[in-house]
C-alpha cells in the first residue's frame, strides 16, 4: 500500500483554526462561516480567508463547492504538527522601504530552517528600497513578519495606507495620528490620520 506524503507544517495560527473548525463542527454537525473563524480569531474575514486557502493547499481541509458558507471538511488524518527546525514560510511579494508601493502577492516560500522554530503565523516580504537602511535593513532583503493588526511605537511595521499601497517603515503614534518613520535622514516620514497594520518585523534575511 502506498504511503502518503506527509502533511506541510502548519503555521500556529494554521493549526489553532484546524482545531477550531474540528471542535465547532464536532459541538455543532456543521463547519463554521469565515465570518464565524474571523470572529473567534478578532480578525477579518479576509484574513481567515488566506489561512483556510493555504490549508485547503496544504491538504488537511476540503471546501464542498466554491460559494458555499458551511462546506468547509477537515480531511481525516493526523493533525499536522507545526513547524520545526526545517520550518518554512510564505514570501508574499514585496514591500517598499521607500517610497509606497501597490501591494502585490506572488507567493514563495522560504525555507527559516532554525530561525522561527517555534512556528509563529509568519510570513515575507523582499523589500525594495533603502528607506529603512540605518536599521540594517536593505534593498533586495527579506523582511520576516509576524502577522499581528497592533503595534507599540518603535516597532517596524507593514503598514497598508488608505490608498491600499504597503509600505514598511517604524510605527510611531502621535496625537491623534501616526507617524510612519524611515530610517534613512534622506527620506521624509510619513504622516497619517490612520493606518492597518499588517504585521511587525521580527527578522531579517539577507541572501549574498
Amino acid at each position: 500500500m502506498n504511503a502518503h506524503p506527509p502533511t506541510p507544517p502548519l503555521t500556529r495560527r494554521q493549526h489553532d483554526i484546524l482545531e477550531f473548525l474540528r471542535a465547532y463542527t464536532a459541538e455543532q454537525g456543521i463547519s463554521p462561516t469565515l465570518e464565524e473563524i474571523a470572529a473567534a480569531f478578532g480578525v477579518n474575514k479576509v484574513t481567515i480567508f488566506g489561512h483556510i486557502g493555504e490549508l485547503e493547499r496544504k491538504g488537511v481541509i476540503e471546501r464542498a463547492a466554491r460559494g458555499v458558507s458551511r462546506g468547509l471538511r477537515i480531511v481525516e488524518a493526523d493533525t499536522p504538527e507545526l513547524p520545526g527546525p526545517h520550518a518554512t514560510v510564505p514570501i508574499l511579494g514585496q514591500i517598499a522601504a521607500g517610497s509606497p508601493i501597490e501591494a502585490i502577492e506572488a507567493p514563495e516560500e522560504l525555507d527559516l530552517s532554525e530561525l522561527v522554530p517555534d512556528g509563529g503565523d509568519i510570513y515575507a516580504l523582499r523589500v525594495r528600497g533603502d528607506s529603512m537602511i540605518e536599521d540594517a535593513i536593505r534593498d533586495g532583503d527579506i523582511v520576516l513578519v509576524e502577522r499581528r493588526t497592533t503595534a507599540s511605537d518603535g516597532e517596524t511595521v507593514v503598514a497598508v495606507l488608505e490608498d491600499e499601497e504597503v509600505t514598511l517603515k517604524r510605527f510611531y503614534r502621535e496625537g491623534t495620528g501616526v507617524r510612519l518613520q524611515p530610517a534613512n535622514q534622506a527620506v521624509e516620514p510619513i504622516l497619517v490620520d490612520d493606518v492597518e497594520v499588517r504585521g511587525v518585523v521580527v527578522g531579517v534575511v539577507r541572501q549574498f
